[in-house]
């Protein structure tokens, strides 16, 4: 089952790169559109790295979100080191919700001087604390209820929380294109990708039962086996 859950962590990767550029271009009409499209060549990484660290880390958090439903599908039980991931990644895209909504109200309320001073900083450290805050929840959480309902019950609020902060950074990214000044809508941007990533990522679990499901059907006899060495 690992790697049907890998499987799934690549494609959410795959997903996320490929709504990046049509996403771009829809955000940033009618100042860049497909003409503008290019393969990065070597010279380009340093331009490039930070996208490319942000789907690594989307990736391994979508990887560690799963650690608990493969351990559920394999029947086996699930103690605090393997929940610890999970609720870990869920915090993490909870932060990066914080980070992107504040990014996008303070380029809304300081027209394009939003990173700079505190403003980039002020982001940053409240998505660090947001991240440890609904760490602690889930820890709280994973405390009173059966793993499996951990799991939803997390999955359920990182969906809702990203709606909220859609709410916040569609609205806003849509003012700050209307103004005239350099780079406007790059850190509303940056909202809009957290939301749309974090609500992707949230249906990574449904997706893995899905596949597990699917395949335990196929194979009929192998699942079989597997839950009596399970047992």
């Amino acid at each position: 089952m690992k790697y049907w859950a890998l499987l799934v962590a690549a494609l959410y990767v795959l997903i996320l790169a490929a709504l990046t550029i049509p996403v771009v271009a829809a955000a940033f009409a009618p100042n860049f559109g497909w003409a503008d499209v290019k393969w990065p060549t070597e010279s380009d990484f340093g331009e490039f790295w930070p996208y490319l660290f942000w789907l690594l880390v989307m990736g391994l958090s979508q990887f560690a979100l799963l650690a608990v439903p493969v351990r559920l599908t394999e029947r086996r039980p699930v103690t605090r080191g393997p929940l610890l991931p999970t609720i870990l990644a869920a915090g993490l895209m909870a932060g990066g919700l914080a980070t992107g909504a504040a990014l996008a109200v303070s380029e809304f309320v300081r027209r394009g001087a939003a990173a700079e001073g505190w403003g980039g900083w002020g982001a940053i450290i409240l998505g660090v604390l947001t991240w440890a805050a609904w760490s602690f929840v889930f820890v709280r959480m994973g405390r009173r209820m059966p793993s499996a309902d951990v799991v939803t019950r997390v999955c359920r609020l990182l969906f809702r929380g990203s709606i909220l902060e859609l709410l916040i950074a569609v609205p806003t990214h849509i003012v700050a294109r209307y103004r005239n000044y350099c780079c406007a809508g790059v850190l509303t941007f940056i909202g809009l990708a957290m939301g749309i990533s974090v609500m992707l990522f949230s249906f990574g679990p449904a997706v893995f039962f899905l596949f597990a499901e699917r395949w335990k059907r196929l194979h009929p006899s192998v699942s079989a086996e597997e839950t009596e060495s399970a047992a």
